[in-house]
């Protein structure tokens, strides 16, 4: 199959071996997302972007890969006008708040029940981020892109199915891409071989870990590593996705 602009990434992750090809593109998007909010090109300064992020703001997640990202100057200019966008959305709040009434009644609802506009106001903004949304696009068509090689390019599919699976995280998404990315008939194919992959490779990392634990048996101290030595970062990756054991993504000055 002829390479495409999304084809290449995905097909660099399948071929760097690692624990989820899902993980290895979300963490080059999100360093390329980095790169662009704070990197060098100074994209923080541009008017369009700086009203994407004050308005959308960033998790508390990015707002730390940010801080540790190192471009002060850029983070500054970047709360400097989230902060005068929050505090004006802030006071409208307030001015509109009305405080709900406490009578009998009201005692007996349920906590779910009883919303207060203020706290629902401060879960949207904590719910908004401008990285995560612009990787929420990228990662659809991503998933896209691998349902149709996995249907159209048999070596890819090959090289699915005899790779080390996917992160249990990024294997939810794709059962749930798959309910409409894939026909009846493709389906009865798909998931018995993808419960088959996953199943092997989940055993894989337990008996690594496993072995792991083992090797710290004095019995066992001249024994082979075999697989084992990095099983712990690998099995938290497997188990939540991500990469444990990474640096800090640092700006490149």
């Amino acid at each position: 199959m002829k390479e495409t602009l999304y084809t290449i990434p995905l097909n660099d992750a399948v071929n760097a071996d690692d624990e989820c090809p899902f993980c290895y593109i979300e963490r080059e998007v999100e360093q390329d997302l980095l790169d662009f909010v704070l990197g060098s090109g100074s994209s923080y300064m541009e008017s369009d972007v700086r009203e994407a992020t004050d308005k959308a703001g960033f998790c508390r997640a990015h707002f730390k890969k940010m801080f540790d990202y190192g471009n002060t100057l850029g983070n500054g200019w970047i709360l400097k006008t989230h902060f005068m966008q929050m505090n004006r959305e802030m006071k409208d709040q307030f001015q509109k708040f009305t405080p709900s009434k406490s009578g009998l009644m009201g005692k007996f609802k349920k906590n779910a029940e009883r919303v207060n506009p203020i706290g629902a106001w401060v879960q949207e903004k904590e719910n908004s981020c401008y990285i995560c949304n612009r990787f929420a696009d990228t990662y659809e068509r991503y998933m896209d892109t691998f349902f149709y090689m996995y249907k159209k390019d048999e070596d890819f599919k090959k090289r699915i199915l005899s790779g080390k699976g996917f992160c249990l995280h990024h294997f939810g998404d794709l059962c749930e891409y798959a309910e409409t990315r894939l026909n009846d008939k493709e389906k009865k194919e798909f998931y018995p071989a993808m419960f088959e992959l996953m199943e092997g490779n989940m055993e894989r990392l337990q008996e690594d870990v496993s072995w792991l634990v083992e090797k710290f048996d004095y019995r066992n101290k001249d024994a082979d590593w075999k697989e084992s030595k990095d099983a712990i970062q690998r099995g938290m990756q497997k188990m939540k996705g991500g990469y444990p054991a990474d640096p800090v993504y640092k700006m490149n000055k």
